[in-house]
């Protein structure tokens, strides 16, 4: 998939000098063609000229044969021009012919069929006691219809090139997004998993432990995996709509993380301040839990190495229910927050900025809430507020908070 995903991107950058070229080239024509058609203006002015000169010459010619001079000359500038003309007759006989492809001898069948084509390209003349004049296009209109045919094809090719353009992009999009899913399900299952070797390290470093010390964490752990793997059932699913507790939640998370903080090197506190189970959400509990992880997870990292302070604040501002995550890190740059929930955003290396965006997705777009980033008010750090449209409290037969 990965190689699938390099191969999208290095055909991606051929793109933008494919797109040159052909836009260059599409360049070029354009300008030959405004070339060929002002050449050809000036041409038709200049035969029209001319011809209307022979005609005031031969009229102003006393000479009696002047007017018959006058009339041989102008057909003969006709030919030059370069029409193909065929005359004929009321009995459909052919009187005449100018610039004919085909030898005067020619048979009387491939001469209809020549006369034939010209009349499918120009309707014919008739012409009171001449007959009918079939005439075809002038030369130029061969440059003319290669000259479109080359930028119809240009077009086509520009068009193809998009096309293509966007199905890599998409390809390329989405196999970052499955190895961002990826990395996310690994990154998701660490903590626990990390947790659990952690006690059995400890247990085999101290075999006479009681294991009921223990027991808590060990079940918070497991649990943590099954939620886990729970969060990953519901993508692609609706989103249930029942009403959630935020305090109890945030309490949840909180507790959680709490006694898996640094606590020697770098350490990170993190403290909770709620007033009771509310408010409430109506949302689905699995993904409100998710988004929060994130946000918290974000704080942590931006406290790695140094430690901190990270503050969890669950309140209601009329009818909007809020958690806020307030960390004393070293903030964001002002190129990182224009960007800072999509996807790929990342300060950290290695990164695959995807906890924010997919935070951001199920806080925005699967609850009508909100989530937005503001610097610390009292120094440098960050806070994060995701806001939900408050819900009744639930009641006595509402379903609870615990794993789903």
């Amino acid at each position: 998939m990965a190689g699938n995903a390099g191969r999208a991107v290095r055909w991606a950058g051929e793109g933008p000098r494919a797109v040159l070229a052909l836009a260059l080239f599409l360049g070029g024509i354009t300008v030959g063609y405004a070339w060929v058609v002002a050449r050809h203006l000036r041409d038709d002015a200049r035969d029209t000229s001319r011809l209307l000169g022979r005609v005031f010459a031969g009229l102003n010619d006393p000479r009696p044969d002047a007017a018959t001079d006058a009339l041989l000359d102008l057909a003969a500038q006709v030919r030059g021009l370069g029409i193909p003309i065929a005359v004929t007759d009321t009995a459909g006989r052919i009187s005449a012919m100018a610039n004919a492809p085909l030898a005067s001898n020619a048979d009387s069948v491939t001469l209809r069929r020549w006369i034939t084509q010209l009349d499918a390209v120009n309707t014919p003349i008739v012409q009171p006691g001449v007959g009918t004049i079939h005439y075809g296009p002038l030369p130029a209109a061969r440059r003319f219809t290669v000259l479109a045919v080359l930028e119809g094809a240009v077009f086509l090719c520009l068009a193809l090139l998009a096309v293509w353009a966007y199905r890599s992009q998409v390809a390329a999009a989405r196999d970052r997004l499955w190895v961002a899913m990826a990395r996310e399900s690994a990154h998701q299952l660490g903590t626990p998993l990390m947790s659990l070797t952690g006690w059995i390290a400890y247990l085999r470093e101290n075999p006479g432990t009681p294991v009921g010390e223990l027991a808590d964490h060990l079940e918070a752990d497991a649990e943590r995996l099954e939620r886990v793997a729970k969060r990953f059932e519901r993508i692609g699913r609706p989103v249930r709509r029942e009403p959630v507790g935020l305090g109890a939640l945030a309490e949840r998370v909180v507790s959680y993380f709490r006694p898996r903080m640094p606590t020697l090197a770098s350490p990170v506190t993190l403290t909770l301040v709620a007033t009771g189970p509310g408010p409430t959400a109506l949302g689905d509990p699995v993904l409100v839990e998710w988004a929060l992880e994130a946000v918290i997870k974000n704080a942590i990292d931006a406290l790695s190495g140094r430690g901190g302070r990270i503050d969890v604040t669950v309140d209601a501002l009329g009818a909007v229910a809020r958690m806020s995550v307030h960390d004393d890190g070293p903030g964001l740059s002002p190129e990182i927050r224009g960007r800072l929930f999509e996807p790929g955003a990342t300060t950290k290396a290695g990164g695959w900025g995807i906890g924010l965006a997919l935070a951001r997705r199920i806080v925005e777009q699967q609850h009508g809430g909100r989530l937005s980033y503001h610097p610390a008010p009292d120094g440098p750090g960050s806070v994060f507020v995701l806001e939900f449209p408050s819900a009744p409290s639930p009641g006595p037969g509402t379903r609870g908070l615990g794993p789903v």
